[in-house]
């Protein structure tokens, strides 16, 4: 289900003449902020309303397990990350959110921490020790020698177990967890299909795998956190809110450097480099952002829509309804038009890219097909993609200057910026 509007090259083109004539030559930097609040208040909201309605089908499915149930709540899951994944802009530029953001989105995760594995994951791992705790088995953990009871799994206690030990792959909480729950691991190897738990790991008669109710336990306290952790940050970018008054407390100036910063760090480090191209030059098919679901083309376009929004300063919601306001490339369009405009048409060829990712997931390829040694097509297509956000940086890059904007710091990646530290 798509409900955002993906703009073309021609249609970003006949939005810059709208905007140049109705809001460019009266527009206000602390209108586009205002918008830039707007959007992400909306976004947030969004996340909040989706993940109660996972949280709606989750208990319907734990109420009567089945395999149409539980395939509810995994769509319920998908819904949710379309509005979750259109606020990953406001990550790098707002401290608040990414302070924030390690409690809901984290990955990669040792799934070992959470439940049984299958026995190809291993057994130990040098750098965690509780690579495989399996917190839904055992009632008693211990961590860093401390023993931590966990005969009953509530949202205190994962919040506890997240991130143990300092070790940031063990994810005990967020939209991956709950992922895993609903999935399971995907064991094709790069190969078609997602993951399968069967709805049976959820029985409380002829359960599989053990531990069903433990397990159903910690589906419910994930979501109930997840809820919570998302009120949170609604909270912070309502009009009272800590988001927004740190905007207005550092200035307009501040407030545009972190509306650049998030639209530039998420282009160039975190899409472009660390979540596609490390994993297209690797071919790993572990190397994927949802990858218990098989849902990474969707996040990654979402991400690069994300994008978009900040830049046009517009934001579908998942109702259908629009926010809107003065916006970024109207503020760029009134000291440089050529570089609006070539903003705009490259920020767009790169949601067009993503789409085509996209397209091809939910034809039956996947992204972890897609990235897989030895498929030509499949790599060109990402790759594709890969090129149109580092080319839209460029822009994005210019743009700070054109603004005359300090404090903008793009985070790069080893991929992109140094790619034989990779293999060593």
């Amino acid at each position: 289900m798509r409900i955002p509007i993906l703009l073309t090259a021609g249609t970003c083109l006949t939005y810059l003449a709208y905007a140049t004539s109705s809001q460019a030559a009266t527009v206000d930097p602390a209108a586009v902020v205002d918008t830039y609040s707007n959007i992400a208040a909306a976004a947030y909201e969004d996340s909040l309303t989706t993940a109660k309605t996972l949280r709606t089908s989750i208990v319907e499915f734990l109420d009567e397990p089945s395999a149409d149930s539980l395939s509810d709540a995994r769509a319920a899951w998908i819904l949710a990350r379309v509005p979750y994944q259109q606020t990953e802009v406001y990550r790098f530029g707002n401290a608040i959110v990414d302070d924030w953001e390690g409690k809901v989105n984290a990955w990669p995760l040792d799934e070992g921490l959470i439940d049984y594995v299958d026995s190809s994951y291993g057994s130990e791992s040098e750098e965690n020790g509780l690579y495989t705790a399996n917190v839904i088995a055992n009632a008693q953990l211990s961590i860093n020698g401390q023993s931590i009871d966990a005969s009953t799994i509530t949202p205190t206690l994962l919040s506890e177990l997240h991130e143990a030990g300092g070790i940031e792959s063990n994810v005990a909480t967020g939209y991956h967890a709950i992922e895993f729950l609903l999935w399971g691991q995907d064991l094709n190897n790069g190969g078609a299909g997602a993951g399968n738990r069967p709805h049976t790991d959820y029985l409380t008669q002829d359960c599989t795998n053990a531990n069903c109710d433990r397990r159903a336990q910690y589906l419910l306290a994930a979501t109930d956190l997840l809820i919570s952790d998302l009120e949170d940050m609604t909270s912070a970018w309502s009009t009272t809110g800590e988001a927004r008054a740190t905007l207005a407390n550092n200035g307009v100036d501040s407030a545009l450097s972190a509306m650049l910063t998030g639209m530039g760090s998420l282009s160039y480090g975190e899409l472009a480099g660390e979540r596609m191209q490390l994993g297209l030059m690797l071919h790993d098919p572990e190397e994927e952002h949802d990858c218990f679901a098989d849902n990474t083309a969707a996040s990654h376009y979402y991400d690069g829509l994300g994008i978009q929004n900040v830049l046009l300063g517009s934001y579908t919601r998942t109702d259908g309804s629009i926010v809107t306001g003065p916006s970024l490339v109207s503020l760029v369009e009134n000291v440089d038009a050529d570089l609006s405009k070539e903003l705009m048409v490259d920020i767009a060829a790169s949601v067009m890219a993503l789409d085509s990712v996209y397209e091809s997931q939910k034809n039956g390829k996947a992204y972890d097909q897609l990235i897989a040694e030895g498929d030509t097509e499949g790599n060109a297509l990402v790759q594709t993609a890969i090129d149109a956000l580092v080319k839209q940086t460029s822009g994005i890059e210019r743009a700070v200057v054109a603004l005359n904007l300090e404090g903008v710091a793009i985070e790069g990646s080893d991929s992109l910026d140094n790619p034989t530290d990779v293999f060593q």
